[in-house]
């Protein structure tokens, strides 16, 4: 198992010889509805769209999960798995193998590696989009995705999962609260699931961000800290602190890793 960081929320997931991309954002800055003063992020290395791609996997309609720019540069031909909302997106930019998936539905990658929808953040006062769990079926081995830190309880009935990708840095608004939910829903969900290791993602990667929305933003909690909160609680999950560009070589049964 690889995964390669691609800073945000992207990742590129090696599973059972399978090459993954999840929620890209690969080229031009990611602006929220058209306005830029309100929110925009920029890239500062761009890393190139990786090759010998066998799905796009997009977990949100979002534009930091969908980003149009990105999936227009993509081959509007490779099998795309999303939740309904995002399904909708890459369908009206021409994708020709959507499959939308409702919370509780799979969907088989090459009789290699199962991808299950399972209830993931919560967006306005009805939609709840989709978080994800991988699973070779060779291995065995399990990952799971939810990339705002609103984890499931149904999530439970599937652990032990060897892999969690989610965040571990809090951020807040305002009168608002938490809109990812760091350090105690991940302490949670590592409590559920028993992984191996949890890398952080969403408020990572070689990235700056500006407008309105960021001059209220407050960033909690570190990975440092939270490696401390799971020893702590007799955990032996180990906190990975995601960096850009790097992937990260994962030997499960050996409980060890390698990055370059």
């Amino acid at each position: 198992m690889k995964l390669t960081y691609l800073d945000s929320n992207s990742w590129l997931i090696e599973i059972e010889g399978k090459r993954i991309l999840l929620d890209p954002w690969l080229v031009e800055p990611l602006v929220f509805g058209n306005l830029p003063w309100l929110f925009k992020g920029i890239k500062h290395n761009s890393h190139p769209i990786p090759e010998k791609i066998d799905l796009i996997l997009l977990s949100q309609g979002l534009e930091d999960h969908a980003h149009p720019p990105t999936l227009k540069k993509l081959d509007r031909n490779l099998p795309v798995v999303a939740s309904p909302n995002a399904a909708k997106i890459v369908t009206e930019l021409g994708y020709t193998r959507v499959n939308s998936l409702t919370h509780g539905e799979t969907y088989t990658l090459a009789d290699k590696v199962e991808i299950r929808a399972v209830p993931g953040s919560p967006i306005g006062p009805t939609l709840v989009e989709n978080g994800y769990l991988l699973k070779g079926l060779e291995s065995g081995k399990k990952i799971y995705y939810e990339p705002h830190g609103h984890h499931s309880p149904s999530i439970k009935e599937f652990a032990p999962v060897e892999v969690i990708i989610t965040p571990i840095v809090s951020l807040k608004l305002p009168l608002v609260g938490s809109v990812i939910k760091g350090q105690e829903a991940a302490l949670e969900v590592c409590q559920w699931l028993q992984p191996q290791f949890i890398f952080s993602t969403a408020a990572g990667g070689d990235v700056s961000f500006e407008g309105l929305v960021i001059s209220l933003l407050r960033a909690e909690g570190n990975v440092d800290n939270f490696n401390s909160l799971l020893q702590q609680k007799n955990l032996t999950t180990q906190a990975m602190d995601s960096k850009s560009g790097e992937t990260y070589q994962i030997q499960l049964e050996q409980q060890s890793l390698s990055h370059n």
